[in-house]
């Protein structure tokens, strides 16, 4: 009998330890933006293949970046996903938690679409007009100092907008296209703006944050609205006086309810999005955590689909929902180092990309 008790005990164990060190199916986090393309590529994998359909969440670049650097075990993703580049701080964690084979993906573009209700009037705003009407201190009227934001409607920015109530429903702290948004609109504003640098150069260890000045306003105008850019999508129709940030795949997907504004004249389209000329466009990307290859085989098999022309191609499956396709020498670039598994720098981080 105990004999018996033994061997079931160590069948018991042997199973457990399996079932850690192995798994069938793919475990990934990451951004809300990339989650759609994340998605129909897991389904494509579930439906096609040997490999059961991945687990996709949704937790916003940010909180996907934590949960993947947390570790190599297991439990932890296998994959993240991203609106933004990895930062160095989050390299510097994974390689803290031992995480130190990682590849980067660029899947393709996207632009970040500063939307309303199509039942306004066209909308045309400039960046610095958005982030003036986001900042939590603006300058002053002599332009000599800065105060808290007073403007609650546009026209108080700049006359020629429209005397409109400025009510914004954004991502929060944790999203990529928060980060994204905060870059180019912000402090790629801001940086150009002397009394913000003044500030700076005045008194670089006290007033360090107006160096790359990108402080969202708290006051009820700038509403956080959760890492689900669908949300955003019912608040517009239920507040027509409202703006959403989100990336243009949403955009897209509910063109029949919303129209995105102009952006210094330029609409987002894919063309102007690609091109650069939309002024907020953006890479998407993708992590993957390679020491996890051997124990989730899925895995090779997941990358090789999403980097396929079928998917990322200019004429790809993930197109016809809003991802904009790299240039072709590019993507061809990214796929073979990608499938090869290029192991990622921080010095490669480090280069504008």
């Amino acid at each position: 009998m105990t004999i018996k008790k033994t061997t079931i005990a160590l069948l018991a164990s042997a199973a457990l330890t399996v079932s850690l060190s192995a798994r069938e199916q793919i475990k990934m986090v990451g951004s809300s933006t990339v989650y759609p393309f994340a998605s129909a590529v897991a389904e494509e994998l579930g439906a096609t293949t040997k490999y059961p359909t991945p687990v996709v969440e949704s937790t916003g670049s940010g909180g996907g970046m934590k949960l993947f650097c947390a570790g190599n075990d297991m439990n932890t993703p296998d994959i993240t996903n991203a609106s933004r580049r990895m930062k160095a701080k989050e390299f510097k964690m994974c390689e803290k938690n031992g995480v130190t084979d990682i590849t980067e993906a660029v899947v393709g573009f996207d632009g970040i679409a500063f939307a309303q209700d199509k039942s306004n009037n066209a909308f045309n705003v400039s960046k610095k007009q958005i982030a003036l009407a986001v900042a939590a201190e603006v300058p002053s009227k002599d332009g000599k100092s800065l105060i808290a934001n007073p403007y609650k409607k546009w026209s108080d920015i700049d006359a020629s907008l429209p005397n409109r109530e400025i009510i914004i429903y954004g991502p929060p702290k944790s999203s990529g296209t928060r980060d994204a948004f905060e870059d180019m609109v912000m402090k790629g504003t801001f940086k150009k703006m002397a009394v913000y640098t003044d500030l700076y150069k005045a008194d670089k260890k006290k007033n360090k944050k107006y160096k790359k000045y990108a402080v969202v306003r708290t006051d009820g105008v700038y509403v956080e609205s959760g890492e689900n850019d669908n949300i955003i999508v019912q608040k517009l129709t239920k507040n027509k006086a409202a703006f959403g940030i989100f990336g243009y795949s949403f955009l897209i997907e509910n063109d029949d309810k919303l129209a995105g504004s102009q952006v210094d004249g330029v609409s987002p389209t894919p063309d102007a999005i690609s091109s650069g000329k939309y002024p907020i466009s953006r890479s998407l990307f993708f992590y993957t955590k390679n020491s996890h290859k051997k124990d989730v085989p899925a895995m090779s098999k997941y990358v090789e689909m999403f980097m396929s022309e079928n998917m990322i191609g200019h004429d790809g499956i993930l197109g016809e929902i809003g991802l904009i396709a790299l240039p072709d020498a590019q993507r061809a670039q990214i796929r073979k180092d990608v499938i090869a598994g290029k192991k990622l720098t921080l010095d490669e981080l480090s280069k504008k990309h």
